[in-house]
């Protein structure tokens, strides 16, 4: 009886991971997506790599520092949200700016 309430706890754990790591990798392109509209970008991009990448740097740079400047902390807030924005229009900038020049 334990050694199956013991499973089901690991399954259901990584149950939960995967659906965590599936809602950042979103939030990531949803960030990356919104910066790069910002900024000018076709909606229906062609690669969705560069943008994903913005936003999850865009979102652990400007989220967390903008969280942190708020007092939120690491809680999920609206500063946080509107920082992974920030945070990725400043990443996709850069990289097309490095992009461009070679």
């Amino acid at each position: 009886m334990c050694n199956a309430q013991g499973r089901h706890y690991k399954e259901a754990t990584r149950s939960v991971s995967l659906v965590i790591i599936l809602a950042i990798l979103l939030w990531g392109m949803l960030a990356g997506w919104i910066a790069n509209m910002i900024l000018g970008g076709s909606s229906r991009p062609a690669d969705w790599g560069p943008l994903l990448g913005a936003g999850l740097a865009g979102s652990f740079v400007g989220g967390l520092v903008l969280n942190l400047l708020t007092g939120n902390g690491l809680d999920l807030a609206p500063s946080g949200l509107i920082g992974t924005v920030l945070g990725a229009v400043i990443v996709l900038a850069v990289l097309n700016a490095v992009r461009g020049r070679s």
